[in-house]
């Protein structure tokens, strides 16, 4: 081994060649640790899921077949319940069709409309007090009231559901909306102000960000309420929906499809929130990072 000379003028060992193979080579994780990671996640988005559909479905034959605590005209056995879904599936998966348009045609209405309120709200204190109160009261008027009046105001059709479902979606939407946008970090915000920003840079780069988690919090609250307006709104319509497909079954005494058309309401009901919940994952990537360890 040959020796060189460092910068005291010592003498040292030359230092052993460097394999460039071996840094070009990336650092990969090992297969049992992805595998453990893999096992972590799968529990907790399918088996407890599942899970817990089990011991509702469990509950739901107990009380009505096993112990026969409720009478089956009202709630009947979940076997039935399937039953009458398998035979009818040829009218109640259309009105499922029907039924998930409506819900998301309105929810994207009121998702446009909702978050154009807030940020209005938002920008201004002076709107903020002068339409606050009127918002809040037409939240609280009951909508099943509005039914029948809303098919004399607008008619037949695709109108009375849509509003229905603007009606019950709209107020978390522009609540959450007008919180997140006056809630914007005060560090975010004078990190804004010392780079000169103009009101729109702000707006874009900052304030809005920062009130998406808000936003979604509105949104994921509006959802299940979307299918509920969509399902008022078909018992006053001509929409062949899930809704007009219970008033239908119910009126004959069918109970068991009535409440098939129910469990298919509560399964769109999932899905859709799912699916939210994916979308806000994908644009919210850092939130989990800085906000929870779930």
């Amino acid at each position: 081994m040959t020796e060189i000379r460092t910068r005291s003028g010592a003498a040292g060992p030359e230092p052993a060649a460097v394999d460039p193979g071996a840094v070009a080579t990336p650092t990969t994780t090992p297969p049992a640790a992805a595998a453990s990671r893999w096992s972590g996640v799968r529990p907790a988005t399918v088996g407890l899921p599942l899970l817990g559909l089990l011991i509702a479905l469990a509950v739901w034959w107990l009380v009505t077949a096993g112990l026969e605590l409720v009478h089956p005209a009202s709630l009947p056995p979940p076997q039935d319940v399937w039953t009458a879904l398998v035979d009818t599936a040829d009218v109640l998966l259309p009105a499922l069709g029907v039924t998930t348009l409506m819900t998301l045609l309105g929810f994207l209405l009121s998702t446009v409309a909702g978050v154009l309120i807030g940020m209005a709200l938002a920008a201004s204190r002076r709107a903020e007090r002068m339409f606050a109160p009127l918002l809040v009261a037409i939240n609280a008027v009951p909508k099943i009231a509005l039914g029948p009046l809303l098919v004399v105001s607008v008619g037949w059709g695709e109108k009375p559901i849509l509003t229905m479902v603007f009606l019950l979606c709209f107020f978390p939407i522009v609540l959450s909306t007008a919180t997140g946008l006056t809630t914007t970090p005060a560090d975010l915000a004078e990190l804004a102000r010392s780079l000169n920003a103009s009101w729109w840079q702000a707006f874009r780069k900052v304030r809005f960000p920062a009130a998406l988690p808000q936003i979604f919090v509105g949104l994921k609250v509006a959802m299940p309420l979307a299918a509920i307006g969509a399902v008022i709104g078909e018992f006053y319509s001509d929409k062949p929906g899930l809704g007009y497909q219970i008033l239908q079954y119910n009126g004959i005494g069918d109970t068991a499809t009535a409440w098939a058309a129910i469990v298919l309401i509560a399964g769109m009901s999932i899905l859709l929130y799912s699916a939210l919940s994916l979308v806000e994952r994908l644009a919210l990537p850092w939130q989990r990072a800085t906000t929870s360890a779930r």
